[in-house]
């Protein structure tokens, strides 16, 4: 039962689907971001899950087809390809964001988060980290970045991302995917990159 808990949760909250639950709850707090109107928030979202869920699975799903590719990714090999991939697709999403007027905070996350998926594959090469937790890292970093730079104090939106954080966290540990130290190392990457993009840019 606990394992079934945190598979469901590990899917849910799967790094294919962070950003788009992050670009959520920003449109949704106490940001000023709150103020833009719906037909932009839905151009911005389709955006965002196009670039950062849809095309990944497709890259995914298409490597799949070989008998050789594990979709679990145990393997450190199974990751790069995936991590590369989904660089240039957010990266791509990212290009689409800068052709409309719109805050700068939606296109230097996903740029930000460009940074932290190359970092992830050059770490990819030696050691396996979390691409879970540099998700969840990153979305709990953009969300205090914004309310420290524009002086809000977004309760929920806070305690939302520490909850997902938590979850996350330990379903990975439940599912025996990751070891404590690798959970810590993808979180403290995805928020110090994310804080600092989101912060100080």
């Amino acid at each position: 039962m606990q394992k079934n808990i945190a598979k469901i949760i590990s899917a849910v909250f799967h790094p294919f689907f962070i950003p788009t639950i992050g670009y959520i709850i920003l449109l949704n707090s106490n940001f000023y971001l709150s103020l833009v109107s719906w037909d932009v928030k839905r151009f911005v979202l389709l955006i965002v899950f196009f670039s950062t869920a849809i095309l990944p699975m497709l890259s995914v799903a298409i490597m799949a087809l070989s008998p050789k590719f594990d979709m679990s990714m145990q393997n450190t090999r199974d990751r790069i390809i995936p991590l590369l991939s989904t660089a240039i697709f957010y990266y791509i999403g990212f290009m689409l964001l800068s052709r409309i007027r719109i805050l700068s905070v939606f296109k230097l996350y996903l740029i930000a988060s460009v940074v932290v998926l190359i970092i992830l594959l050059l770490i990819t090469f030696k050691w396996k980290i979390s691409t879970h937790m540099a998700a969840v890292g990153g979305l709990t970093a953009s969300i205090f970045a914004l309310s420290f730079r524009s002086g809000t104090n977004p309760v929920t939106a806070i305690l939302l991302a520490i909850l997902i954080s938590g979850l996350v966290g330990s379903s990975r540990l439940i599912l025996q995917k990751h070891n404590l130290t690798q959970l810590a190392a993808g979180y403290i990457l995805g928020f110090s990159v994310l804080y600092g993009v989101v912060y100080y840019l």
